[in-house]
């Protein structure tokens, strides 16, 4: 099996960068553009505390859709699965991940899943505080723990274009408005909360640590507080494992074969249970939202290493 190392990671980065050009960067998010077409960054946290970087790993970007996993996390602690799930399902879809049309599918008018846009802001309106601004703080205080880097914060100027751009997300909460998902103040409230959410600016490192911290089912590396109940963690991962990657998680599942989920803006996070978590930023993405060189960098960490935990070596008493 390759053995973990930055000269392997260097290695994977300049194997990968050519398939970015397959994808575009997604031009309307301030901080990317045409000239961030060929960045790829990858870090890898492992629970022993060792870390492995390539690439442009010290970029930050912003988290945009990887935020959902966060949202779900929280909400999940505050309210419990079964207040959380009957707001929102639990089932991945085939649409894209902004589609109205699947809010009058599913039953009873609920977003299918909370790691499609529909679902992570009825999900925000779980996110216990007396006001955006409170419940906004206790996100970040969260995150930056987890992360051990208090510097994330959220970026002005992403936030304005996410709100100046947000009509489609608006009609998504009015509808579940509509529908009763959402209470009037709830729509308000979640949508502006979820427009933060995606505009905190992080890097490679602190994704690499989020999924750090799944992998070690809630706690911190060397630490046995347990910051998020287990059982919440393993339903976070099991649905990142079926709809984290938009409508490609089938293949992701397929060819990765671990929990993950991904962002427009090119960074995606995965969670190796019981090994490592790792950081991708590669802004170049494909027509599903997920990102060109990112992907194939999955791909290659995977089989290299043995990572699907579906491979033999990963499954016990069959």
């Amino acid at each position: 099996m390759t053995k973990l190392s930055n000269e392997y990671i260097e290695e994977i980065v300049k194997a990968c960068r050519p398939f970015a050009a397959k994808g575009n960067v997604i031009d309307h998010i301030p901080g990317l553009d045409q000239s961030s077409l060929t960045d790829l960054g990858v870090t890898i946290v492992t629970l022993d505390g060792e870390t492995y970087s390539a690439g442009e790993d010290h970029h930050t970007f912003s988290f945009q859709s990887i935020s959902k996993v966060i949202t779900l996390l929280m909400a999940l602690e505050d309210f419990g699965k079964d207040i959380v799930f009957q707001k929102v399902g639990m089932e991945p879809t085939d649409d894209f991940f902004n589609s109205i049309s699947n809010l009058e599918d599913y039953e009873g008018k609920r977003p299918y899943n909370p790691l499609i846009n529909s679902g992570a802001i009825a999900t925000a309106s779980l996110i216990k505080g007396g006001s955006v601004d409170e419940r906004f703080d206790r996100v970040l205080s969260f995150l930056q723990k987890i992360t051990e880097n208090k510097d994330i914060n959220m970026n002005q100027e992403v936030y304005d274009s996410e709100v100046k751009n947000g009509s489609r997300n608006k009609a998504l909460a009015y509808f579940m408005e509509s529908t009763g998902v959402l209470s009037n103040q709830e729509s308000d409230d979640a949508l502006d909360l979820y427009h933060r959410m995606n505009s905190i600016e992080i890097n490679s490192l602190s994704l690499a640590k989020i999924g750090c911290f799944l992998s070690n089912h809630g706690r911190l590396i060397g630490r046995k507080t347990q910051l998020i109940q287990a059982e919440h963690v393993r339903t976070v991962k099991a649905i990142m494992l079926m709809a984290g990657m938009y409508n490609e998680s089938g293949t992701y599942a397929v060819e990765v074969g671990f929990p993950l989920k991904s962002g427009v803006s090119g960074g995606i996070v995965g969670s190796v249970p019981g090994s490592m978590g790792i950081g991708i930023i590669g802004p170049a993405i494909n027509k599903k939202g997920n990102s060109c060189a990112g992907g194939e960098a999955l791909r290659i960490l995977s089989r290299d290493l043995m990572l699907n935990i579906f491979h033999d070596k990963n499954v016990k008493n069959l």
